[in-house]
């Protein structure tokens, strides 16, 4: 199996999505999907218990955007494998610090619990990451050579996050949650100068993953948080390429802290010899162009496992029609797209 599925039509294309309102466990006893768990909700609703090694899929990804930086904490663990960083990107010379890396059969630091309630914590050599959840106010904690990281997120008590179960098969499947509009507060500390993050001034992404994925996997991945034309927080969050083909989209718009779902599949164009040109993501009701200012290539590569994620920093403009009708326009949404090619 290789992802994607099929190309989506040009121009996107509109599905049908059920929202699902109670817990749900992803897997059935036998560990393969439970078809009542293929769906989305508004909160963390699926239970994501995986049976067996070697093929999940686990990650926590994190992303506080200031206006002066980018930090980014992350622990991806594959069974065998896990990566752990933390990096901090300077908003104006675009210069990178990254610290960590891979580290072989891992202890599962608490990322087999199929509620996602208990902290969650990997390590190589002299980097540590950790990640405890209370509620919405997780607690970030980094410790590396170059960067230290303490911060706090914060969000309203019936703040909404987007989960979504793709399935590719029975035995291969992905459960996501994707939150933003996020804020943080706390302390970076970079080549031992401190930076204060205060939540009228950041904004805070989180990724989290659970599931069963095949050898040979590719997606693009777009968030962005800011205002709209008239003044409305909102955030944007797009995914492709990983999903076409299925039941299920990861596309939604948030506006003053409601969710609103985006049911296609999104047409993405862009030039991967050009990654600095600007993207475009139509479909049914959205019209998107992102223009970067900045691209970034991480890989690794050992001909078998393989990880090549190209990464654009930019700023979106567009508009969006809800299913009531009414139309989201905005612009200079400060935000990301990718494109990421995984086998493992």
């Amino acid at each position: 199996m290789r992802l994607p599925l099929k190309p989506v039509a040009q121009g996107g294309e509109r599905i049908a999505e059920r929202e699902i309102t109670e817990t749900t466990e992803l897997c059935l006893p036998s560990g393969k999907l439970n078809p009542a768990a293929v769906g989305w909700t508004r909160t963390a609703l699926h239970r994501t218990g995986l049976a067996g090694w070697g093929r999940n899929k686990r990650f926590e990804y994190w992303s506080i955007v200031t206006p002066t930086s980018i930090v980014t904490m992350n622990i991806s663990h594959h069974d065998y494998r896990a990566n752990v960083s933390v990096t901090y990107l300077d908003r104006a010379t675009y210069g990178e610090i990254v610290q960590g890396g891979n580290t072989w059969l891992p202890g599962h630091g608490g990322m087999r619990d199929e509620t996602n309630r208990e902290p969650m914590e990997s390590s190589r050599k002299d980097v540590l990451v950790r990640m405890t959840p209370r509620g919405v106010n997780t607690v970030l904690h980094a410790e590396s050579p170059r960067i230290s990281v303490d911060l706090r997120i914060i969000g309203e008590p019936d703040h909404e996050s987007m989960g979504v179960v793709v399935p590719w098969s029975e035995r291969a499947f992905q459960y996501t949650k994707k939150d933003n509009c996020l804020r943080a507060q706390g302390v970076v500390i970079v080549d031992g100068v401190t930076h204060r993050i205060e939540p009228d001034e950041s904004y805070a992404v989180h990724d989290r993953g659970r599931g069963r994925w095949p050898y040979f996997t590719f997606w693009n991945w777009g968030a962005g948080n800011g205002l709209s034309a008239d003044g409305r927080e909102i955030g944007l969050q797009f995914g492709g390429k990983w999903t076409d083909g299925t039941p299920s989209t990861e596309n939604w718009l948030r506006v003053d802290g409601r969710l609103h779902k985006i049911s296609s599949h999104l047409d993405w164009r862009y030039d991967p010899t050009q990654w600095l040109r600007p993207w475009t993501l139509t479909g049914p009701g959205v019209e998107v162009t992102f223009t970067p200012e900045h691209h970034t290539r991480h890989l690794f590569d050992r001909w078998i496992v393989k990880s090549r994620g190209d990464t654009c920093f930019g700023h979106y403009a567009g508009r969006i029609t809800l299913e009531s009708g009414e139309v989201v326009e905005f612009a200079n949404v400060f935000g990301h797209v990718e494109e990421v090619e995984r086998r493992w």
